[in-house]
């Protein structure tokens, strides 16, 4: 079982996105961004860094026990511009995160702003905690 797993059980990370530059038939090969998962009573917080993408090259899919992340950058190399060193990939990144039905897909929100994209994932009503009155 991975620490995440240990940390929060009704989330992990697919095996199909472990590891960077995965290759996606009509992705080619992708990068797992960095991101944080944090947990309330009421949702799941996920924070991915997805520096260079924008609104328009944001994919966010929710399916039957995944919510998966594709993000695409906008920037462009310029025609007369020459590599000498670059630190960074030109490839997009993708993050697939399976639960076990916890998250209630109609209400997932999402926010990019300054390359980081906020997730809000609302727990389903029936896994919240309650209270109960004893009578």
């Amino acid at each position: 079982m991975s620490l995440l797993q240990n940390i929060l059980p009704s989330f992990a990370q697919s095996p199909a996105a472990a590891g960077a530059g995965n290759a996606t038939s009509d992705l080619g090969p992708t990068l797992r961004p960095r991101h944080e998962i944090k947990e309330t009573s009421d949702a799941y917080g996920v924070t991915v860094f997805v520096p260079g993408a924008t609104k328009d090259g944001i994919e966010l899919t929710a399916e039957e026990g995944q919510v998966r992340v594709v993000a695409r950058r906008s920037w462009r190399r310029p025609e007369s511009w020459t590599v000498l060193r670059r630190e960074t990939a030109d490839a997009a990144y993708e993050l697939v995160l399976t639960h076990t039905n916890a998250v209630d897909a109609d209400k997932i929100a999402a926010e990019l702003k300054d390359g980081v994209l906020r997730l809000s994932l609302p727990k389903h009503e029936a896994i919240k905690p309650r209270k109960i009155a004893v009578a």
